[in-house]
């Protein structure tokens, strides 16, 4: 069940677009923090009294130490109309109309003419596949396709922040019940084709935002979304690229060498997916397409020219180099599966002129 307590506003640590960190006075007097989707709640000020969300930190949970801002009690309305009449968040007291870009662009249901994608299972996997890629393909748009296998907010993302700033993606589509990016779509399937129709890109790359789910068991951990992702990427005719999870630095025998993640994965997909070959990886990974790629700056040298930070589970490059050398090495495919614009395949002979299934102004469904 959800904890709130209530707490005032004693700073403002930082804000950006979308996101608003705060210093906060909780009900004993003990200071803690506190953050704010600003899409949902509208901007705090210091003095302002909040009603906050302490469930995940009470339960020790991975949002470091940071409650939620569910309320701001200064307020006696908060009204902020979007653009149509698709909601996210449905059916909880935080549904809101965020809308979605498919309505106005047909062409997103063309195939994606051989454009590569790779697929994440973590949010730091993104980061170092971009850099990566940038790296090795200088000059090429890269667009990146978070799921809502995880936080649903992109502004929560300091990554993807620094991503933008640094030029590593071009633009950011949300799919699912995740928002905010520059594009919103209803599933990944029409993400990728936001990505590829309407902003250009000439290599995707998906994975959820941060703070992966996982249990222990082999099929209660939101990364086994990679699997259905993989096959809608051939069905929709891009090119898929698996992002290996692997690990030198982790200390749960399941994620040591090649997590088992990325094994259950590949059990589950028909994609046959492309791969990087990572000499320290395990070589016996069956169902996917196994390829050379040119050698490269590593993840530790990209990070340093870059000023990038990035870590997983706490872990520095340094501190688990097998891990950020599978992400660096399935950047660098990612970029030699990029085609010129002029070898991609012509994606109107499948396209399918029918219209939306359910238009606007269909009545919604009900639970």
């Amino acid at each position: 069940m959800p904890s709130f307590r209530t707490a005032q506003v004693t700073e403002i640590l930082s804000e950006r677009p979308g996101l608003q960190r705060l210093r906060v006075r909780m009900g004993d007097d003990s200071e803690s923090r506190a953050y704010a989707v600003t899409q949902l709640t509208g901007t705090c000020a210091v003095g302002d009294q909040l009603v906050l969300n302490t469930t995940a930190v009470e339960l020790g949970l991975g949002t470091g130490g940071w409650h939620v801002v569910h309320w701001n009690l200064e307020r006696e309305e908060f009204v902020e109309p979007g653009p149509e009449h698709i909601m996210k968040l449905r059916y909880t007291s935080l549904q809101f109309d965020a809308g979605t870009d498919e309505l106005g662009h047909p062409e997103i249901d063309l195939p994606l003419g051989g454009v590569p994608v790779a697929v994440c299972s973590v949010h730091s996997q993104v980061a170092t596949v971009a850099a990566a890629f940038a790296d090795a393909a200088p000059g090429r748009r890269l667009v990146y396709v978070m799921t809502d296998g995880a936080s649903l907010p992109i502004a929560l993302s300091d990554l993807v922040v620094a991503m933008r700033d640094k030029g590593l993606v071009h633009s950011t589509v949300t799919a699912g019940h995740a928002f905010g990016g520059d594009k919103e779509a209803v599933t990944v399937a029409s993400a990728l084709g936001l990505a590829v129709h309407v902003l250009g890109a000439d290599a995707v790359v998906v994975g959820m935002g941060p703070g992966v789910v996982g249990t222990g068991t082999r099929l209660g951990t939101t990364g086994i979304e990679v699997a259905p992702i993989l096959d809608t990427v051939v069905a929709l005719g891009g090119t898929p690229v698996l992002c290996v999870r692997a690990s030198s630095g982790d200390h749960r025998d399941r994620h040591r060498g090649v997590s088992h993640h990325t094994r259950t994965v590949l059990a589950l997909t028909g994609a046959e997916p492309w791969i990087a070959h990572v000499p320290e990886e395990a070589a016996d990974l069956s169902g996917v397409r196994v390829a050379e790629v040119a050698d490269g700056p590593t993840a530790a040298e990209l990070f340093d020219r870059l000023d990038l930070q990035v870590t997983t589970m706490g872990r520095t490059v340094h501190e688990d180099p097998l891990f950020f050398a599978a992400c660096t090495a399935a950047g660098r495919l990612l970029a030699q599966r990029t085609l010129d614009p002029s070898e991609r395949h012509d994606p109107s002979e499948r396209h399918d002129p029918s219209g939306p299934d359910d238009p606007p102004g269909a009545p919604a469904d009900t639970p």
